[in-house]
Parts: structure tokens; sequence; C-alpha cells
């Protein structure tokens, strides 16, 4: 996993980066981006991230459980790519839909 994030509904307002606040956001490493999985939130499809890979647009991408659950291996991450990222580059979620109520977990493979 590249990146894990558990973020409150509060702090999830449109535009808002979802990986602001991850020191992992940015790496001194080469790595590759195969898959986004984003979970939570009060009903399903009811949140929409986009991905980043510095000005590069990965995709819109919602959520698929609803609640305060965990990411299922082999049911949850939706497959991308592969996408070489860099050393130094960054890696965005930005909100276009926001969550209402429960958490989100977002994650990058």
């Amino acid at each position: 996993m590249i990146l894990n994030t558990y973020e409150a509904a509060a702090t999830l307002t449109v535009g808002t980066d979802a990986f602001r606040n991850e020191r992992q956001n940015v790496s001194s490493r080469n790595r590759v981006m195969r898959g986004v999985a984003i979970v939570g939130g009060n009903a399903i499809n009811e949140a929409e991230i986009g991905i980043y890979i510095e000005d590069y647009f990965v995709g819109n991408f919602r959520n698929t459980l609803n609640g305060a659950v965990q990411v299922r291996a082999n049911q949850d991450i939706f497959p991308v790519g592969p996408y070489a990222i860099p050393a130094g580059s960054k890696i965005s979620g930005i909100v276009n839909v926001a969550p209402t109520v429960s958490p989100l977990v977002i994650q990058i493979h």
C-alpha cells in the first residue's frame, strides 16, 4: 500500500485534498499506483474523490461501502494503471462530492 488515510466527513469539504496531512503523499522513492479504494460515508456512491499524480488526472472514484468499515482486499480495490509515480511527486485526492456524515477510508495501492 502506498498511502492510507482515515478522514472525518467534517474535514472533507469540496475542493479539499484528502491527503493533505499524510506524510506519504510525497516520497523520495519511485512508486507505482495499481489500485484505489474508497470506503465509508453514509451511503454507497455518496462521496467522490479525484486522484491526481502531480497535475496528471488518474480518475474520479466513489465509495463502495458505507459506514465505519475497512477496505476488503479483493473487493474494494479498483484496479488502475499501472501509473509510475516518480520520486518527489505528490499524490492528491481532491474531494469532488463530500460525504455527509460518516468518515472515509481512502487507500492508494
